[in-house]
């Protein structure tokens, strides 16, 4: 029958060298991503007085007043949001996320005393841009800096009232404010736009530079369009049925996911095929599983 009900596939073990491979890999990329942080912060950023959200932002306001280390700091204030999300998010993420911030700590003293720059717009754009891809290597290896999210994670799900979102959101508020007092109202701004351009480049290491396109076809040469591009593009198609909402006449929807590049060949395609063909393309930010080629 069509809805039988499948066996469950059985869980793959990994072999202890595997996971050594995994864990050694995930380290190194941590720590690459708390060094490429440290530069951002130590050497555009913080010499400006310019400041990240969450925690990092509220050491480097304490760093400005007590004058104390400021990789000392991130880690001493990150520890109680670690051991509160010790239950909620998970032990290993919890660990690494401590690996992750005692690494950052360390790195800040290496790059302590370097400044590059001066100009405050360079120095906001180019320290966003470094701190948004160190922290995005940390993140995308299931690791974390900023006790604040781990915070709004545990709040959100408890109250079941605002979203993890809203709970930064109003946490970075109150941030930003205080380093308007601190520093000038001037500063205060180019700190929200270094939070914007980090947070933009994070969103593009998690779902990477090479992001691919959904594409839906509605035709009724369904069959000749899916062989030519599985001929064409050698990816495979799959077929759907749909109802018109005019027509109430079932259809065939052709459905396939190409590298953006491949884009554009796809349209030549099918409009070579059926000029008169319906087509919708959607971002996709993240592809997993076998890509089906033809075999020759």
């Amino acid at each position: 029958m069509f809805f039988s009900r499948k066996k469950k596939p059985e869980k793959i073990k990994k072999t202890k060298l595997q996971l050594f491979r995994e864990y050694t890999v995930r380290a190194l990329f941590i720590i690459i991503g708390a060094f490429i942080t440290a530069a951002s912060l130590e050497t555009f950023l913080l010499p400006n007085n310019i400041i990240d959200g969450g925690v990092i932002g509220i050491s480097m306001m304490l760093h400005y007043v007590t004058e104390w280390n400021l990789g000392l700091l991130i880690l001493c204030i990150n520890i109680p949001f670690i051991l509160l999300a010790w239950r909620k998010l998970g032990h290993k993420f919890v660990i690494q996320t401590f690996f992750a911030t005692s690494m950052l700590a360390i790195a800040t003293n290496v790059f302590h005393g370097f400044k590059v720059t001066e100009d405050l717009l360079l120095s906001t754009v180019f320290g966003g841009i470094i701190l948004g891809f160190g922290v995005g290597l940390i993140l995308r290896n299931n690791a974390s800096l900023d006790g604040t999210e781990m915070l709004s994670i545990t709040i959100s799900k408890k109250l079941k009232v605002v979203s993890v979102g809203e709970l930064l959101m109003f946490i970075n508020l109150f941030i930003y404010t205080a380093a308007g007092f601190l520093f000038g109202w001037e500063r205060a701004l180019y700190s929200i736009l270094t939070y914007y351009i980090a947070s933009k480049v994070i969103d593009s290491v998690l779902e990477g530079l090479d992001k691919s396109k959904s594409v839906r076809i509605v035709s009724e040469f369904h069959r000749e369009i899916g062989d030519e591009i599985m001929k064409e593009l050698d990816t495979s198609v799959t077929y759907m049925k749909a109802l018109g909402g005019y027509s109430r006449q079932e259809k065939i929807l052709t459905y396939c996911v190409v590298n953006k590049f491949e884009i554009a060949k796809l349209k030549d395609v099918v409009h070579s095929i059926d000029p008169r063909a319906f087509i919708v393309t959607e971002d996709v930010h993240e592809v997993e599983g076998v890509r089906v080629k033809k075999h020759r």
